[in-house]
This record gives C-alpha cells, structure tokens and sequence, in this order.
C-alpha cells in the first residue's frame, strides 16, 4: 500500500501544470576572462614606494576602465602597480614577488559577472538561453600580473568550480576562457586529478587561447603598454614606468613567445645591431641590461604545460588580420615612444599570431576526447568572444554530452 501510495503521488506532481514542461537542466559556464580583463581594486595605504603620487587613496586596473581614475595618474598607477622582487635564490620562484609597501590589490566581485563587463554579449546570449547570472555563469578572475602558481589562484578556482557544480544540481561545469584566460585554466586542468576532472569538468573552450605566449610581450618591456584603453604611452616618462611594470610582472614572461614552440620563425626584437627571435630572450634579456629577466624568464616562459588537458576541447580562434609581433628599435632603452611603422607584424587575429592560436592543433587526434579548433577568418581577438557564430556553437557545445574516458 506505501508502494501504491508513493507512486500515486508522484503521478500527482506530473500531472500539475508546468511539470512536464519544466527547464532543462543546463551545463553551468565558468568564465576565465583576458588579461586585465577582471576588475581590480587598489588601495593605497601612506605609501612611499613613489613620492611623487598621492599617498593614500585607490584606483581601478580594467582594461577599456569605465571609472578612470582622476587622482593618480598613468605613471603613479604604473609605478604602484610594479612588483618588487627578491632575488634570494632559496625562495620559491613564487614567493619572490611582493607589492610595493603601503599597496593593497583585491578582486572586486570575485565570481559575479560584474567583475568582467567586457564579456556582457556573451552573458545576455547566455541568458537568452535560459542562463542566470551569478547562478549558472560565474567569473574566475585573476591577477593578471600574477602566474597561475601566485596568489591563490588554484585553490580559489577549484572552489569556485566545485560551488558551481553543486549549486547547479551538480551539473558539470564548461570552463570557458578568452587569450590568457586558457593559460589559468590550462593549469587549473594539469593541477588537478583525473577523478576531479570526470567529476566538475564538462568541457574547455579556449577563445584564442594564449598557450605558448605572443611575441608582442618581448617589445612591450621597451614600449610599455596601457591597459586602460589598450593604447601605446605618449611620453618617454609614461612609456618608461608602463616597460618597468611589465618586466616586474611574472605574468610577462609566462605570456611571451615559448622558443620550444616559435624557434626563430618571428622577429620580436630589432635593432640595429642585431635582430632577435624567441630563441634569443636571454641575450634580448643580457643585451637590454635588465637585472633578473633571464632567471625570470627561465622559469615562467613556457610556464603552462601544453600537454593535453583531459577533457573535450573546443577551441575558437581569429585569423587574415594584421598582428603586431616585435618592434624594430633604435636601441634597447627603456621607455621608447614606436612610430606604427616600426612594428613589425604576422598575420594574426590583430593581437596574437597564428602560431600562437594554432598551437593546440597539437591535440587533435586525442584518442577518445573531443577537439576541435574552429577558425573564424577576418574576427579579430577582441571581437570573437562576441562574435555570433562563436557564441552560437558555444551553445551547441554546451548542450553535447560529454565524453566518458578510460
């Protein structure tokens, strides 16, 4: 009779209005976004690391910042933003990179689709499919000065990664990433185990990944590099605190061109006296005098293993346009203002060069996981996060089921 009585019951509840046509159950998204693509809030406690700019006080890094700051300038925000670096050679490649005194740097809205506006066509998509923000679109954001290995990156992605699996009726999760967002969950990926993967994993997929680094990242420690509107420094002053920054920063490195993957198929560096390729970084590194590059470099270029990830991968990537490279320079001093001319280019997606973007075809042939790499000619990097058919297969592959491995 209990037998009877439950299942009565549960007849009841299907036949009520709404019952049979109720939401499917949908495979959450975990957005790793761009480089400087995540909200940063900085605050400034009596610091004295640059006199010269406001003691106290806080500003926003974003690239493309929607509240610019009016208190400190391009330069102070550069020089606040400089790791210091502590040669000690029993530390911990990690653990020898601190902020300058006095300067505090959080994530604003760690998860929340609000820490990561630039991606608000991929959200509103989303959402036209039935997706909730801050529910089954979440937003691992990151440093992006610091490695995947620094500042708590892995725990707090794993975390996330788990919430949002349970929250969502433990539904697997995709993990999608745009240009150095890939290099953060390509190490989430390796760090884990195979059992963590089968579990939270639906799938990857890399928009222009930047797997084995661009070559532009050599010339920007000459040039600098303004990440509020993505645009070149004007004066020697802004271009030299902009360089300096991006030579303390580790993610520099991990971001440049991997010789193991590029050889000498690019010029990154010209002047001169000599030409340099990405096999040449650490005479780049000896001939430009700086300090402590090449065991920087010896450690973070080619950081991010591309051994394939353990899961179904679906890679998108620009192509047909224009990319800058390298510079061609008169000398390697610091701080240098690059007429347009003196880049020098490949055909890219107009920020990262096709053998930056084509470096997972390494993984096809995968036995028993998907991959595929699609190509979108003439969509540039910035443009393919919201392009339509990306944003259409994206929906396809996220109502695929997922391969079951051995």
């Amino acid at each position: 009779m209990k037998a009877r009585s439950w299942l009565l019951a549960l007849l009841m509840v299907m036949a009520l209005p709404g019952a049979a046509n109720a939401a499917p159950a949908r495979t959450p998204v975990v957005l790793f976004p761009a480089w400087h693509f995540t909200r940063l809030e900085v605050t400034v406690h009596h610091q004295k690391a640059a006199p010269e700019c406001p003691a106290s006080g806080s500003f926003q890094d974003l690239f493309l910042n929607d509240r610019p700051s009016t208190t400190f300038s391009q330069i102070c925000q550069d020089k606040l933003m400089t790791l210091r670096y502590d040669p000690a050679p029993w530390k911990p490649m990690p653990s020898r990179f601190s902020e300058q005194p006095g300067v505090d740097v959080r994530i604003v809205d760690y998860g929340r689709t609000s820490s990561a506006p630039f991606y608000e066509t991929l959200y509103q998509t989303l959402e036209s499919a039935g997706y909730v923000r801050d529910k089954d679109i979440r937003v691992a954001g990151y440093d992006a000065r610091l490695t995947p290995d620094m500042g708590g990156f892995l725990g707090r992605a794993k975390r996330l990664v788990e919430d949002t699996y349970r929250d969502n009726g433990n539904r697997p999760v995709q993990l999608v990433g745009h240009s150095n967002g890939p290099l953060y969950i390509q190490y989430l990926l390796t760090h884990t185990s195979k059992a963590w993967r089968a579990k939270y994993v639906h799938g990857f997929t890399p928009l222009a990944g930047n797997f084995p680094g661009q070559g532009l990242l050599y010339s920007m420690m000459f040039t600098g590099l303004t990440v509020q509107d993505g645009s070149y420094p004007q004066t020697p002053e802004g271009a030299r605190s902009s360089a300096l920054m991006y030579i303390s920063h580790p993610s520099t490195y991990m971001s440049s061109s991997d010789p193991r993957v590029f050889g000498d198929r690019e010029v990154i560096v010209q002047t001169p006296q000599r030409t340099y390729t990405p096999r040449d970084y650490r005479q780049l590194y000896a001939d430009a005098g700086f300090p402590h590059a090449r065991e920087i470099g010896d450690y973070y270029i080619g950081f991010v293993s591309l051994r394939f990830p353990g899961v179904d991968v679906y890679g998108e990537k620009g192509s047909g346009l224009p990319t800058i490279v390298g510079a061609q320079l008169p000398d390697l001093t610091v701080g240098q203002i690059v007429p347009t001319s003196r880049f020098l280019y490949r055909d890219g997606d107009a920020n990262q060069e096709d053998i930056t973007n084509e470096a997972i075809l390494a993984w096809q042939g995968t036995p028993c996981y998907r991959f595929s790499l699609r190509d979108n000619p003439g969509v540039t990097h910035f443009d393919l996060p919201s392009n339509p058919n990306v944003l259409s297969r994206l929906l396809t592959d996220l109502g695929r089921q997922r391969s079951h491995c051995p």
